[in-house]
């Protein structure tokens, strides 16, 4: 393997949070980020494993969290139809944002943290103004014909994949909407770094990587099982190779090209490997499954 890829355990964060909905990276890496269905949000810094602040406000379980580029401010969603902005450093609530009217699965920031976009059971994307006197949605996107399952912001799109077996690329740029249809619910969307293509994976246990402005379908990665959860798709921080979480309690890696599985992570989880994050710069991932998260490094990493 020319590039090194997660291969061993470095940690293991032992969450305390009831079953962990999802684990993110902040944006430069050095910390993280997990919800919990005891309806909690915990930052950690991974690398040496230590828990920094609890974040308490959500009515019921946490399933998605981001956190913003200056790492200044948080932005969660969950089960009680809440999207909440928190203050990082004092956990205190800046805003409740109200308006869903099912669980809200995912949430992202735009890439200078002035909106948050979130997804909901609904069928609706909501984008929420965190500066604006009012609490109201400035847009929704109501176009899906059945539950927001992910959410992913570029610069100047909005992707979103549904339950309708639809993904969905917004370009604000020129006001258009793209619809690929793949025919299975979609899980999980994601842009490959160099904003060319589109992941995403869906209940028929199939990854497809798709041209981003024609839909051609480059690419399709089996192997792992994906027919009742849902769970989280992403590219090592080099584009060479597609992961994702699986129902077998594995994590599967495959060349981006030819498509053939390179490389499994087996011991990730006893059961489903749900939430997965990819460092921005290092061969290093983090990985949920039950009630742990799991920080993997590459085969000959020293801890200093």
């Amino acid at each position: 393997m020319a590039t090194k890829l997660p291969a061993k355990v470095a940690r293991t964060l032992e969450c305390r949070q009831g079953a962990v909905r999802a684990v993110r990276f902040n944006d430069d890496g050095n910390y993280c980020l997990t919800c919990g269905s005891d309806k909690s949000i915990k930052l950690w810094n991974p690398h040496k494993g230590t828990h920094i602040m609890t974040y308490a406000g959500h009515g019921y379980e946490v399933l998605d969290v981001a956190a913003s580029c200056d790492n200044s401010q948080l932005a969660s969603s969950g089960s009680d139809k809440m999207v909440i902005l928190w203050d990082v450093s004092t956990a205190k609530m800046l805003r409740r944002f109200r308006g869903h009217v099912g669980r809200v699965n995912c949430i992202r920031f735009n890439e200078e943290s002035t909106v948050i976009a979130s997804g909901s059971i609904d069928n609706t994307v909501r984008l929420w103004d965190c500066r604006a006197k009012k609490y109201d949605p400035i847009q929704i996107l109501d176009e899906a014909k059945d539950g927001i399952f992910t959410v992913k912001l570029s610069d100047h799109e909005i992707l979103t994949g549904s339950v309708d077996g639809r993904v969905r690329r917004y370009d604000l740029r020129v006001g258009e909407l793209l619809v690929d249809y793949i025919g299975s619910p979609v899980t999980c969307v994601c842009f490959t770094k160099d904003g060319q293509c589109v992941l995403s994976s869906a209940l028929d246990s199939t990854l497809r990587l798709l041209d981003k402005d024609t839909g051609e379908l480059l690419g399709e990665y089996t192997g792992h099982k994906s027919s009742e959860f849902k769970t989280d798709c992403c590219l090592t921080n080099s584009d060479a190779h597609v992961v994702s979480g699986s129902e077998d309690g594995t994590i599967y890696f495959w060349d981006l090209v030819d498509g053939k599985v390179v490389h499994k992570l087996s011991k990730a989880g006893k059961g489903v490997v749900h939430s997965l994050s990819y460092h921005p710069s290092l061969p290093c991932m983090l990985s949920a499954a039950e009630n742990t998260v799991k920080v993997w490094r590459e085969e000959d990493y020293q801890e200093e």
